[in-house]
């Protein structure tokens, strides 16, 4: 069966033995040269080569029963019908105005029904973000009458993102990998990437029911934890009403990413304690950067738990 090693002596050998009026090595003029040229290709490999467990390729269905392994046993996971996590966030705003604010976080879930609550207390023009997905419709909570803010006009207009079950990864009873038939979305396993000093798998998810975002996520390679989810969006550009208006005119460009990490068991389950959320826009009236970094403190698993919670009511 061929591996990485394998694959690059074969790449190796097949260059040297092709004529010089095809891949002249000699031509380059060092060693060096010849070595980055080599260490390119090993590069490259690394990074497209589909990922391999014991030197076999990882289909997407064995990565997620990994990733569902590295939270707890199935019977520690099935034990769970709801999930309450309380901690304090820090929003750091950077564009258009930059500022920071310390305030508390909630994420609550039962079943499909999800919600992510931050407020700010003493702060008039940025009280709170609410998010809220009470099984068949999303609420957004108004930071101001009749407004919301940019991150929930995001979310609002990108409402697979809760919907679905992302946010929030494991810390949600809804993260659709919890299932690993493939019943919410097809998942589809790409490359590896490095994140700090952590490699990770990337496994593309496409939502049931489609969805306009480009949606990743990231395992670490070694513990199959679930370290990363990017979200991405690219709008074309307007016509302009005269052709050079039309070439002063630029696409709009999003990105969200939640990172998860300081995992520590909660019971029996293995879970982030650091929570991350960044986004990112890029666009023509103006550019929007913002993070909001939870620490979680209190698990609490299987209390009782009002629905209407799930509807933040606008």
């Amino acid at each position: 069966m061929l591996n990485r090693t394998n694959v690059l002596k074969r790449l190796w050998s097949f260059l040297k033995s092709r004529p010089q009026s095809e891949v002249n090595l000699k031509a380059l003029p060092s060693p060096g040269c010849r070595f980055s040229l080599v260490l390119g290709l090993v590069i490259a490999l690394a990074v497209c080569w589909p990922p391999l467990v014991n030197g076999q390729k990882l289909k997407a269905n064995e990565l997620i029963v990994k990733h569902q392994q590295a939270i707890g046993a199935i019977e520690a996971r099935n034990s769970v019908v709801n999930l309450t996590i309380t901690g304090t966030v820090v929003a750091t705003f950077r564009e258009p105005g930059t500022g920071q604010i310390a305030g508390r976080a909630v994420l609550a879930s039962q079943g499909d029904m999800s919600l992510l609550a931050m407020v700010f207390d003493n702060v008039p023009d940025y009280p709170h973000e609410k998010f809220g997905f009470d099984g068949n419709d999303v609420s957004i909570g108004y930071v101001r009458p009749g407004a919301r803010s940019t991150f929930g006009d995001f979310v609002l207009t990108n409402k697979s993102v809760i919907k679905q079950g992302l946010l929030g990864g494991v810390l949600s009873h809804a993260w659709p990998l919890f299932d690993d038939t493939g019943k919410r979305g097809k998942s589809e396993v790409g490359g590896t990437k490095k994140f700090a000093d952590r490699h990770a798998i990337e496994v593309k998810y496409f939502p049931k029911g489609g969805s306009d975002l480009r949606i990743s996520f990231f395992f670490d390679a070694e513990t199959f934890q679930h370290i990363r989810t990017e979200y991405s969006k690219v709008v074309a550009s307007q016509m302009g009403a005269t052709p050079e208006l039309s070439a002063r005119q630029f696409e709009t460009r999003y990105k969200m990413v939640e990172e998860f990490s300081d995992f520590k068991n909660e019971g029996d389950l293995s879970l982030p304690h650091s929570y991350n959320i960044k986004l990112e826009i890029r666009a023509q009236r103006g550019s929007f950067d913002a993070d909001w970094q939870l620490t979680l403190t209190n698990f609490s698993f299987n209390e009782s738990i009002d629905p209407k919670a799930f509807d933040v009511d606008g």
